[in-house]
């Protein structure tokens, strides 16, 4: 240390004394806030204590009580409803087992290094994603407003399937289960059965019927489904009560959120391979058929569930990373949450097939016998002759086998007349080729089939039960991606934020509740979120690789990690991600294109679903889902460049001040390592605010390594200093 040090640290602080003096006189008289602030100069390496209104409470970002937490954390917000009921129908449609083969090679490529990426910029910036991207370029900061936007349009309609899942839930602590028969109808002279379940079946008509409560298009409301109504509120008070106290209360409720899943699935698993039939349904499911996977569409469908199972784009990644130690090894945690979420999505696959072989194989049944008496009744009349039924073969008790041999024969025999004899070719193939997805596989073919297991009220709650752990726990990290960057950003109190997030989540979510709901719910999961987000990861690829540096960015990588990350990462996201990303915006644009718009309504008459066009007004809502999730990117970019917002801060270019306090940054200190004042680490200073006070490192400051949480341990200068470069980690 040269001699003279302590001479000029003390001068410097005499200067930084007097300026913010100046600094303090020149303030209007009513900023009491301000005027109460005190100047810290620290040249000590020491935990600052924040003074809040006389305060000596400590101001630190909140922390994982374990690794295992926040793992646990991150496998709940990405292992959600989706993984139970989206993977396994993309996967019969697209090719059974090959499907795994372009699957795998996309979590490879845009997947995990996304995933990655994201991790890396929450743990190394340690904000919510507005202040993330507001740290690497102010006037990207619109990425992390749409981010927002598109969490809680999501959460609007995705605590909806959670309600829906409650009601089940309630439903199911009866015998027989209230689906399991159809329902009679009694009048003056007879009983019968319900005809619009006759129709249909006792599960499709419990689901429209009974638990919607449906009309029969989007603009016949039919006012508010009151059972519905509860549901919603009871999820979103579980949600509100979670989330109220942050990653201090949710980190709790994830060891069981997060694990109790995989213990049902597992518990089903078991169960369903002892069911008969159930080999059948496994062995249908991953039968590869090469041919379909060489098809576009199919490489298409498996890069956007990548996308959208690791919940890229949503915030809630990075707001869970920013809340780990700057040293944590994110990259191991990127790699083992993929291949975790790649897995649970395999035993999903496997436990709904397992079930529906099963219930493929009870219908399968049913179908033999009732052609065998048709068969019967056509001997009896002489339209067929007994010579044409194989001798070994009784009709009476006749095997799936044996049918199948008769049919043939039948149908070689009678070619021409064949039609007219209304015979049905009796194959669990068939049945398992309807492929069924979303609330169509939860909410009715899961739960057709579970009435045929023995305790079957115990299985149904169980599942039940599964499904409002996997969406609460994708909830989590949804909210977790509004309520962290705006607590950030703008500094209020995270359980005020979190009960009005939630207040008014649930008044707008009755929209979803009325009879003409389900549509809706359709409506917000086809238009609010799948382009945004894309153009969200865009942009997020970009603002990193592009206006950061990726050279800057691996050096930020080697610097936490302690080791350099793999090269395979820099041409991932310098050229493949942003391609492939790009290819898929463009082919979801397409295929938005030449997909009419429109929702399936059910038709009560016919007990069947029929398409229907949205309305004007219903296209006007789609086209507004996209824009406004969107908008906030323009608008901040549009704002930022031409300064139409200026929080007049004049000369507070050099001092950013946090509750009660001034940090005076250092000015051209050319290397004197001696006077240095140290401020705020990147972790502890307030996010940019909207408008010019964009908080940044100061170019050409000493590199020091001296904070835990960020690279230089100095403070961020604002906006208005004029030779100051646009994104600086």
């Amino acid at each position: 240390m040269p001699k003279n040090s302590k001479v000029v640290k003390r001068e410097l602080d005499d200067e930084v004394i007097e300026s913010v003096k100046d600094l303090l006189s020149n303030e209007d008289s009513s900023d009491d806030a301000f005027k109460k602030s005190e100047l810290m100069v620290d040249d000590q390496e020491e935990k600052d204590v924040d003074v809040e209104e006389g305060s000596d409470v400590e101001d630190e970002r909140p922390a994982w009580n374990s690794k295992l937490q926040y793992i646990l954390a991150q496998v709940g917000f990405s292992v959600g409803l989706g993984n139970v009921w989206r993977f396994p129908y993309l996967c019969q449609k697209n090719g059974g087992g090959a499907y795994l083969v372009p699957y795998l090679v996309l979590l490879l490529i845009i997947g995990i290094p996304l995933f990655f990426l994201e991790l890396a910029v929450g743990q190394r910036i340690r904000r919510g994603s507005i202040g993330v991207w507001n740290y690497i370029s102010p006037k990207l900061g619109g990425i992390g407003f749409a981010s927002c936007v598109v969490c809680f349009f999501v959460a609007l309609y995705y605590n909806v399937i959670i309600g829906w899942s409650l009601f089940y839930f309630s439903q199911s602590f009866q015998h027989p289960l209230p689906w399991d028969q159809c329902p009679l109808v009694k009048n003056a002279s007879h009983t019968f059965v319900e005809p619009e379940c006759e129709k249909s079946s006792a599960t499709t008509y419990y689901w429209y019927r009974e638990a919607l409560n449906i009309s029969s298009s989007l603009s016949e409301s039919g006012g508010l489904n009151w059972k519905m109504t509860i549901c919603l509120l009871a999820a979103w008070v579980m949600v509100c009560l979670a989330m109220i106290k942050g990653i201090q209360s949710s980190g709790k409720i994830m060891y069981f959120s997060s694990l109790f899943p995989y213990v049902v699935l597992l518990c089903f698993l078991i169960r369903g391979l002892l069911l008969n039939g159930s080999v059948d349904g496994i062995r249908h499911m991953f039968t590869p058929k090469l041919e379909i996977m060489l098809e576009p569409k199919v490489w298409r469908e498996a890069a956007t569930q990548v996308f959208f199972a690791l919940g890229l784009g949503f915030g809630g990644v990075i707001a869970f990373s920013s809340y780990n130690k700057r040293d944590n090894n994110c990259h191991f945690d990127a790699v083992l949450v993929s291949f975790i979420n790649f897995f649970t999505s395999v035993l999903a696959t496997l436990v709904v097939f397992a079930v529906l072989g099963f219930k493929a194989n009870i219908i399968n049944e049913k179908c033999v016998i009732q052609n065998s008496e048709k068969i019967l009744k056509l001997l009896k009349m002489g339209n067929l002759s007994q010579d044409m039924i194989p001798h070994h073969i009784n009709l009476s008790s006749i095997t799936a086998e044996d049918y199948n041999l008769v049919y043939d024969i039948i149908q070689k025999v009678k070619e021409e007349q064949f039609d007219s004899l209304g015979l049905k070719s009796c194959q669990i193939e068939d049945e398992l080729n309807k492929a069924v997805q979303g609330t169509g596989l939860a909410f009715i073919a899961f739960t057709e089939a579970m009435t045929h297991f023995p305790a079957s009220p115990f299985w149904s709650v169980m599942f039940f039960l599964m499904l409002v752990n996997l969406g609460l726990g994708s909830m989590f990290g949804t909210i977790e991606g509004i309520i962290t960057p705006i607590v950030d950003t703008f500094k209020v109190r995270k359980e005020i934020l979190t009960v009005i997030c939630c207040l008014v989540a649930f008044f707008i979510g009755l929209i979803f509740v009325q009879r003409s709901g389900n549509y809706f719910v359709t409506m917000f999961d086809d238009y609010s979120a799948t382009l945004p987000l894309l153009i969200v990861v865009i942009l997020e690829n970009i603002a990193v690789i592009r206006i950061y540096g990726i050279d800057k960015f691996m050096e930020d990588l080697k610097d936490m990690l302690g080791f350099s990350p793999s090269q395979y990462y820099y041409y991932m996201w310098k050229y493949v991600s942003p391609f492939v990303l790009l290819c898929l915006l463009v082919a979801s644009i397409v295929q938005m294109g030449l997909s009419p718009p429109g929702y399936n309504a059910w038709i009560e008459d016919t007990a069947m679903e029929e398409f229907h066009s949205y309305p004007t007004w219903g296209m006007i809502v789609c086209i507004s889902l996209m824009v406004l999730a969107i908008l906030p990117v323009p608008i901040v970019f549009i704002v930022r460049r031409c300064n139409l917002i200026d929080d007049s801060s004049g000369s507070l270019a050099s001092v950013s001040y946090k509750r009660g306090r001034i940090i005076k940054e250092p000015v051209n200190l050319e290397g004197d390592n001696t006077s240095l004042i140290h401020g705020k680490s990147p972790s502890e200073v307030p996010s940019p605010n909207f408008g010019k006070n964009i908080y940044r490192k100061q170019t050409g400051s000493p590199t020091l390594d001296t904070a835990p949480n960020g690279r230089y341990g100095i403070g961020y200068l604002m906006a208005d200093m004029p030779d100051m470069p646009e994104s600086d980690l």
